[in-house]
């Protein structure tokens, strides 16, 4: 989608699909979504809803977790 929506608006019936359509195939080929949320100009909130509306299946975060550190298996 070349063009931004103008922030707050309607997107509704074939318009909606086809934005769909278009976040769910640039998230799958790897796009963010903060970066899909920049380029259409709307926001972070309405773009994962609209995906997962869409059925995508969403990725984990990337980066550092607070999980629980990993252990070394090399000897010191």
């Amino acid at each position: 989608m070349a063009e931004t929506l103008k922030k707050g608006s309607r997107v509704t019936g074939s318009a909606r699909e086809k934005l769909a359509e278009d976040l769910k195939r640039k998230y799958d080929a790897g796009a963010s979504i903060r970066a899909l949320a920049e380029e259409t100009g709307r926001s972070y909130g309405f773009v994962h809803r609209m995906l997962t509306e869409s059925g995508v299946v969403l990725r984990g975060r990337g980066g550092a977790t607070r999980g629980k550190k990993a252990t070394s298996t090399t000897p010191a």
